[in-house]
């Protein structure tokens, strides 16, 4: 049993984007991958996140603003968090590459959604490039909540390191099957097989040799393959220990596993 730990579900109503979801999740099935974390990046994306995770079983949502996204401000998102499909808050954090929102936007945005993880005893997906120094300030400042994971991480030793002292997970995507990915292929080398999931973040970022096209969350286990690769472990243990890691840190053991009533 694969999960992808980290995944774009679309439904928004229209035709079109409810029948790429409804593909979505039955291709993931049908390539063993159980279970998917539909994540949000604003309040409508993260609405739609939990109704997709309503009409399917094994399918999960979380709830928060990209730092993207960080100037719409928080407004209505602290209500989706009680969803009982709501496993966790964000993806939110800094991204001081594209700075599509003002940094010191940004890190107030970041730092209220920690602190509504610590608040609602939810796992916190954190999204950080170019942004490792503050990324680490913020966490210091707020407090890491115990369940904590830095999705499509991109990082060295050193920055998987730093991570790992604090307690977080690292969540490997298709970039690890990437030529250029040295470091992040090093990254998971050094952190432990009990502290590490695995993500397409489809649509977007798919692995060798499906690069430059529309991801899905089917592709996870090309993922969990390149993780296994860096780590030279066999591929059962890493897609045993990631679904593991996975229940962990989402809670799954106990969230409702859909479909649920809205």
């Amino acid at each position: 049993m694969w999960t992808d730990a980290h995944c774009h579900i679309p439904h928004a109503g229209e035709s079109d984007r409810l029948h790429l979801g409804e593909d979505a999740v039955a291709a993931a099935q049908e390539a063993g991958v159980d279970r998917l974390i539909s994540v949000g990046v604003d309040v409508p994306t993260s609405q739609e996140a939990i109704e997709v995770a309503r009409r399917h079983e094994g399918v999960w949502a979380t709830a928060g603003l990209h730092p993207h996204d960080a100037s719409q401000g928080l407004e209505g998102l602290e209500d989706l968090l009680g969803d009982p499909s709501v496993v966790a808050v964000g993806e939110c954090g800094l991204d001081l590459h594209y700075e599509h929102s003002p940094r010191s936007v940004q890190r107030e945005v970041f730092a209220a959604q920690v602190a509504l993880a610590h608040a609602h005893d939810l796992a916190l997906v954190i999204h950080t490039r170019d942004a490792w120094d503050e990324t680490f300030d913020i966490l210091g400042a707020e407090g890491v909540p115990a369940r904590t994971v830095l999705h499509c991480f991109t990082g060295g030793p050193v920055e998987a390191r730093r991570a790992l002292d604090l307690g977080a997970v690292l969540s490997f995507s298709g970039i690890i099957t990437f030529p250029s990915a040295g470091d992040i292929r090093a990254a998971a080398d050094v952190c432990p097989l009990d502290r590490l999931t695995v993500e397409t973040d489809a649509p977007y970022l798919a692995p060798v040799p499906h690069r430059g096209k529309p991801n899905s969350p089917a592709l996870v286990p090309l993922v969990g393959a390149a993780v296994a690769a860096a780590k030279g472990v066999d591929v059962g243990a890493v897609e045993a220990a990631t679904s593991e890691t996975a229940s962990w840190l989402f809670g799954l053991e106990v969230a409702a596993a859909g479909p649920r009533a809205g």
